[in-house]
């Protein structure tokens, strides 16, 4: 999806409270203070490469190297190359000023749930794309869920506007910040 498509999802999604929270999440992400310290997780079944690709484009053009993210997988090929070689036992290593992301469309499995405890404990921000979790959601700092069926938003779309705000650099106005405050404070409103 290319920023055009971006912005006309925003338009359709105006008032919706989805753009507001996807913006929400994707500047929570640029809280990670070093390049390599945004870690991307996802399901066994779900590896999370698109989000993640679209983060790496979105730390080159915006600038911003602390988006740089780091794929974390389930089962690395040990011929793969070593950007594509990070097993789950990096999360051991999470520390304060790192994020860790999961992104999954499922339930995530009791593994991952416990290694997203641990980082959590260690002092790693945790957010979180979800399908409707509520033990991912729970060990979040923050979360945004996505249902399925009969949404405004798809888990796909999702993904798109939360890497895009991660690499937006505008500075927001005092409206737009309250805005945003009342948003959160209210949710997404689903059945707009």
């Amino acid at each position: 999806m290319d920023a055009a498509s971006v912005s006309l999802l925003r338009e359709v999604l105006a008032g919706s409270g989805w753009v507001e929270r996807t913006r929400e999440l994707g500047l929570a992400l640029r809280a990670t203070r070093s390049p390599g310290g945004l870690l991307v997780v996802g399901s066994p079944d779900e590896e999370p490469w698109h989000v993640t690709a679209h983060l790496d484009d979105e730390a080159r053009l915006s600038g911003l190297p602390q988006l740089a993210p780091t794929l974390v997988r389930w089962a690395p090929p040990l011929n793969a190359p070593s950007h594509l070689r990070i097993g789950l036992d990096r999360l051991r290593d999470a520390r304060r000023g790192e994020t860790l992301f999961v992104v999954t469309e499922r339930q995530a499995p009791v593994p991952l749930l416990e290694r997203v405890d641990d980082a959590r404990r260690t002092g790693a921000t945790i957010l979180a794309l979800d399908g409707g979790d509520p033990e991912l959601e729970s060990l979040a700092h923050d979360a945004i869920a996505v249902p399925g069926e009969g949404a405004p938003l798809s888990f796909d779309g999702a993904q798109h506007l939360v890497s895009a705000a991660a690499g937006e650099t505008r500075r927001l106005g005092l409206r737009e910040r309250l805005a945003r405050l009342a948003d959160r404070i209210s949710g997404p409103r689903v059945n707009d």
